[in-house]
């Protein structure tokens, strides 16, 4: 029996999900949730075959909760169903582990195909949702490694490289050396490199430095 978890904060969307999936699944158990605190307790206390998830839950993000459901259930299936447009959330959502993005402009019968595709261990995206996560994963398999650093990370990789010690850094930003160095593990591994001597060498390259 098929026993799905509904949480969005809006009675409306609430009951006409109900209403559309019991034509589908007649049998089907389903619970309700208006707050994430009400969703997350659900999902601890019971055994549910998917939960149909907003993107936003009173005060609590969506992605926040769906990472806590992710921690206690790592194989509860969540679709998410959101007013937000795709390209707003539907990549980001994906990332933190849902198995479906979809508007809440979606047709009945897309609901009902994306829950019966979930449900069979597959993931449920739109055409479009599909391309933009192509092009997301392209962009990031072209991105050179100082590119994935954040700006205050590339800061200290130039200045690194310039041969400037990790105390000499911290003196110029105004940082602790202990945090200056936890950047350098995080630079190193970003960048997929071993020590500085690497990555003085790959700025001199990239003619990054002089």
């Amino acid at each position: 029996m098929l026993r799905v978890l509904i949480a969005d904060d809006h009675a409306v969307v609430r009951q006409g999900l109900k209403q559309i999936l019991r034509e589908e699944f007649p049998q089907g158990i389903y619970g309700e949730s208006e707050n994430a605190q009400e969703v997350l307790r659900q999902v601890r206390e019971q055994d549910w075959d998917i939960v149909i998830l907003d993107v936003t839950l009173g005060n609590r993000s969506g992605l926040e909760v769906l990472a806590e459901i992710k921690t206690m259930c790592p194989k509860l299936p969540v679709l998410v169903l959101s007013m937000h447009p795709e390209d707003q959330y539907g990549v980001r959502m994906l990332k933190s582990g849902a198995d479906g993005y979809l508007t809440k402009e979606s047709a009945p019968e897309e609901i009902v195909k994306a829950i019966r595709k979930i449900l069979a261990g597959g993931k449920y995206v739109s055409p479009s949702l599909a391309e933009r996560l192509v092009l997301e994963l392209e962009n990031n398999t072209n991105k050179l490694p100082h590119e994935k650093l954040s700006d205050r990370e590339y800061q200290v990789m130039l200045m690194i490289a310039s041969g400037k010690t990790v105390t000499e850094i911290a003196e110029v930003v105004h940082l602790s050396v202990k945090t200056i160095s936890t950047y350098r593990e995080r630079i190193l591994e970003k960048m997929g490199m071993k020590n500085n001597a690497e990555l003085i060498h790959y700025a001199v390259k990239n003619h990054l430095v002089e």
